[in-house]
């Protein structure tokens, strides 16, 4: 008997018309219909938001709330960055790790008067959650809310992301520094700001319930004020900025040593979190490789993701990041190396389409971040 499969159905967030009325081409990303572009174009949104304001509906992340007695200690265990160091109004960013110490995910830490609030990667929500619950397990005072589906989440990036917010709000936003955040309203809509974001220009991220998103978009969109942009030029924009994407330079195969994260893993915070006796081995043993940036060096010759990499004959991992970005003007991208390779200069090969052609260590980030200084 033939088994008929039934047919994914994509989740939508609360401004999917609103996109497809824009024109904007719809993909399937991490279980959403989400807009990888609208009619002007990758280079256009990702110009747009190196040189004055992007706004991008990225609502598809996920946010689990944490409240109760234990919740600053219930995510220590949970996270390997240091809860304890936050205040209330500061963020982190941090990662859930296996036992073996690589990630299950990379995340956003809130740290509210009365609560935590976590924000992960929408292909990973469920994988996270369960994650999450089972740590629960361990006994903590604590109640856990998935408020992944209340939540709309706007990303307003780029030099001018200040001044088309400040007309808007009451609270005095450039006096928020960066992983830092402040509550109350933006257009009338009740948010809360953060100084954060994934593309290495300033800029802020405002959370709001999904049913104020519209308003708050409207507010923020068009003529003369944001560019709407897509998961493309997300993409480009985070690559040159040399952040990690899960599912490519970053799974559940890597460490953050391996990532060149160990800033985000605090081993002496004093709280027994998941991974934490693998990262204490690693630490001392060394890691054996290192995520690096490479750049190609003939023209028109891109790596993209999952093609081999070569060194001295031998097959050592794959493109996990790789495309042509348009303020880098280059083929770039982000792989593993053998850690006495993975210095500036060192050479390689990759396999574009049946030809070994030759890629360079350089330095990350790709172009200067311009976020806010801590």
């Amino acid at each position: 008997m033939t088994r008929i499969s039934q047919p994914v159905t994509l989740k939508r967030t609360p401004l999917h018309d609103i996109h497809v009325s824009l024109g904007a081409k719809m993909v399937p990303f991490g279980g959403y219909e989400m807009p990888v572009t609208y009619p002007a174009g990758i280079a256009a949104e990702h110009k747009a938001v190196r040189e004055a304001v992007g706004l991008f509906d990225v609502s598809h992340m996920g946010e689990f709330e944490v409240t109760g007695p234990d919740r600053n200690a219930f995510v220590q265990r949970v996270t390997c960055n240091d809860v304890g160091a936050l205040r209330p109004g500061q963020a982190q960013y941090s990662a859930i790790l296996t036992r073996q110490g690589t990630f299950v995910d990379d995340c956003l830490v809130y740290r509210f008067e009365d609560r935590v609030m976590m924000v992960v990667n929408a292909s990973n929500i469920a994988r996270d959650w369960e994650h999450v619950v089972d740590q629960k397990k361990r006994g903590a005072n604590v109640r856990l809310r998935d408020v992944s589906d209340d939540t709309g989440l706007l990303a307003v990036q780029g030099p001018k992301a200040e001044a088309l917010l400040a007309p808007l709000t009451p609270l005095g936003i450039s006096m928020i520094p960066y992983y830092h955040f402040a509550e109350g309203k933006v257009a009338g809509v009740q948010c809360f700001i953060s100084r954060t974001g994934y593309t290495g220009e300033d800029g802020f991220e405002l959370y709001c319930r999904a049913g104020d998103l519209e308003t708050l978009w409207h507010a923020l969109a068009g003529a003369g004020r944001a560019e709407p942009c897509g998961l493309g030029a997300r993409d480009t924009l985070r690559l040159e900025a040399g952040y990690p994407l899960y599912g490519n330079d970053i799974d559940d195969t890597v460490t953050p040593f391996e990532a060149g994260l160990a800033w985000i893993v605090k081993l002496d915070k004093g709280a027994d979190f998941t991974g934490l006796a693998a990262l204490k081995l690693q630490k001392l043993e060394g890691v054996k490789r290192r995520l690096v940036g490479f750049e190609l060096a003939e023209p028109r010759t891109v790596a993209r993701h999952g093609y081999d990499v070569y060194l001295d004959g031998s097959r050592v991992d794959v493109v996990r990041s790789g495309t042509v970005t348009p303020t880098a003007n280059r083929a770039i991208g982000m792989t593993y190396l053998p850690v006495q390779h993975a210095k500036p200069g060192e050479r390689f090969e990759i396999d574009v389409r049946g030809k070994r052609a030759p890629a360079e260590v350089v330095r990350l980030p790709f172009v200067p971040r311009k976020t806010k200084g801590r």
